[in-house]
């Protein structure tokens, strides 16, 4: 009998292994300020040998996922869309945090409330995907830092459609 509960569980040993072998979304949460949009923010760890880029999210929360950091553009900030993706080398975290890299969430099928979760699908193309719930938390504080790539952080996600557009913290068109 020993014998057997013994190779059970080093035939587990793999398995339980291999679930840090790739990627994996730690710490997911989302934030909405206005009743179309939302952000969704989190730590991206790398476990493999090899780089990882997160090149597609998706969610039934929203019409339209993308990928999106901030740039300093004239002298103001503005969000752009990330079109290459977002790179994890080979065994280093990146946070996508307030103010840097985030997933965005367009067109809402409806406004997000205290307790809502959000489901998301991250793609990371030949690294595999990663199912994340990101619980609404509007009181989160930025992170700022903690990961291999940082980034002035401090700018708030709530905003519309409009690429070209600067936007306060309510995501409204900044004036």
């Amino acid at each position: 009998m020993k014998t057997i509960t013994l190779a059970a569980v080093a035939a587990l040993l793999p398995l339980s292994a291999m679930a840090h072998d790739g990627m994996h979304a730690e710490d997911a949460y989302a934030r909405s300020t206005n009743p179309q949009v939302g952000a969704v923010f989190m730590r991206l760890e790398n476990h493999r040998e090899v780089d990882c880029t997160l090149t597609a999210a998706r969610s039934d929360a929203a019409e339209r996922v993308e990928l999106h950091t901030h740039a300093m553009e004239d002298g103001v900030m503005r969000m752009v869309e990330l079109e290459d993706g977002i790179t994890v080398p080979a065994g280093e975290t990146h946070l996508l945090d307030r103010g840097g890299d985030h997933v965005m969430l367009m067109g809402l099928v409806q406004p997000l409330s205290p307790g809502d979760v959000v489901t998301l699908e991250l793609d990371f193309g030949d690294c595999g995907t990663e199912t994340v719930e990101a619980a609404l938390d509007n009181d989160r504080t930025a992170t700022h830092g903690g990961h291999a790539h940082d980034h002035d952080h401090g700018h708030d996600h709530g905003h519309g459609h409009d690429h070209d557009h600067a936007h306060d913290e309510d995501g409204h068109e900044a004036h």
